[in-house]
């Protein structure tokens, strides 16, 4: 079975590449897409992903909002944080808002990819329980 995803980020080009990138993982899947956190949260409700790989700084409502509503109205959702910004700072406010972990936009394409597979199973164990 293969891990949907939803990726959420206001820089389209980042998206295209992103989907690209993970869509030619056999194990992962591309369910949708968002650029800003109220589009985000409209696509959680349709598409129920398994991850949500959800930009911090977007306009409209940014990533530590959306992540704070989706998961007040639907707690098991598993959401990776991805961003630009290494100061701690940046990482903790979504954190805080229950994003499962924190992805440097700049890292390696296989941290990442670690990260959603990691994040997908702790959500198939937490759900079997």
């Amino acid at each position: 079975m293969k891990t949907r995803i939803l990726v959420v980020d206001d820089h389209r080009m980042f998206r295209d590449g992103l989907k690209a990138l993970l869509s030619l993982q056999k194990d992962m899947e591309i369910v949708g897409e968002a650029e800003n956190g109220q589009e985000a949260i409209a696509k959680t409700r349709t598409l129920h992903p398994d991850v949500i790989l959800m930009d911090i700084n977007m306009p409209v409502m940014d990533g530590i909002e959306a992540t704070r509503r989706i998961l007040d109205e639907m707690p098991g959702m598993k959401i990776l944080a991805l961003s630009m910004c290494p100061e701690q700072e940046c990482s903790a406010g979504i954190m805080r808002a229950g994003a499962r972990g924190y992805i440097m936009k700049g890292g390696d394409f296989e941290q990442l990819t670690t990260a959603i597979r990691e994040t997908a199973q702790s959500a198939n164990s937490q759900s079997m329980q």
